[in-house]
Protein backbone atom coordinates (compact mmCIF):
# COMPACT_ATOMS: atom_id res chain seq x y z
CA UNK A 1 0.00 0.00 0.00
CA UNK A 2 1.29 3.46 -0.88
CA UNK A 3 2.17 6.02 1.76
CA UNK A 4 -0.55 8.55 2.57
CA UNK A 5 0.16 12.05 1.38
CA UNK A 6 -0.29 15.04 3.64
CA UNK A 7 -2.74 17.61 2.33
CA UNK A 8 -0.66 20.59 1.20
CA UNK A 9 -3.27 23.12 2.30
CA UNK A 10 -3.38 21.68 5.83
CA UNK A 11 0.39 21.46 5.96
CA UNK A 12 0.62 25.21 5.42
CA UNK A 13 -2.12 26.17 7.91
CA UNK A 14 -1.51 23.92 10.91
CA UNK A 15 1.41 22.63 12.95
CA UNK A 16 1.70 20.33 15.93
CA UNK A 17 2.95 20.91 19.45
CA UNK A 18 5.18 18.41 21.21
CA UNK A 19 2.18 16.96 23.04
CA UNK A 20 0.16 16.49 19.85
CA UNK A 21 -2.14 19.53 20.02
CA UNK A 22 -2.73 21.47 16.82
CA UNK A 23 -1.53 25.06 16.53
CA UNK A 24 -3.35 27.42 14.18
CA UNK A 25 -3.30 31.07 13.23
CA UNK A 26 -5.82 33.42 14.76
CA UNK A 27 -8.86 34.37 12.70
CA UNK A 28 -10.06 37.91 11.86
CA UNK A 29 -6.58 39.44 11.70
CA UNK A 30 -6.20 40.23 7.99
CA UNK A 31 -7.98 43.54 7.45
CA UNK A 32 -10.50 45.99 8.98
CA UNK A 33 -8.46 46.23 12.17
CA UNK A 34 -9.86 49.65 12.96
CA UNK A 35 -13.24 48.02 13.65
CA UNK A 36 -11.80 45.63 16.22
CA UNK A 37 -11.36 46.71 19.79
CA UNK A 38 -7.94 46.68 21.43
CA UNK A 39 -8.81 43.77 23.70
CA UNK A 40 -9.60 41.54 20.74
CA UNK A 41 -6.38 42.51 18.94
CA UNK A 42 -4.29 41.93 22.05
CA UNK A 43 -5.80 38.52 22.76
CA UNK A 44 -5.41 37.31 19.19
CA UNK A 45 -1.66 37.83 18.92
CA UNK A 46 0.47 34.87 17.97
CA UNK A 47 -1.13 31.50 17.39
CA UNK A 48 -3.88 29.58 19.12
CA UNK A 49 -4.52 25.95 20.01
CA UNK A 50 -7.35 24.12 18.33
CA UNK A 51 -10.18 22.59 20.34
CA UNK A 52 -10.30 18.79 20.47
CA UNK A 53 -13.56 18.52 18.54
CA UNK A 54 -12.16 20.55 15.64
CA UNK A 55 -8.83 18.74 15.80
CA UNK A 56 -10.53 15.44 14.98
CA UNK A 57 -11.86 16.89 11.74
CA UNK A 58 -8.50 18.38 10.79
CA UNK A 59 -6.63 15.15 11.51
CA UNK A 60 -9.12 13.16 9.43
CA UNK A 61 -8.36 15.38 6.41
CA UNK A 62 -4.68 15.97 7.16
CA UNK A 63 -3.60 12.52 5.95
CA UNK A 64 -5.91 11.83 3.05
Amino acid sequence: MAKLKTKSSAKKRFSFTGTGLIKMGQAYKRHNMRKRNNRMLRQSRGCGLMHKSNAKVVLAHYFH
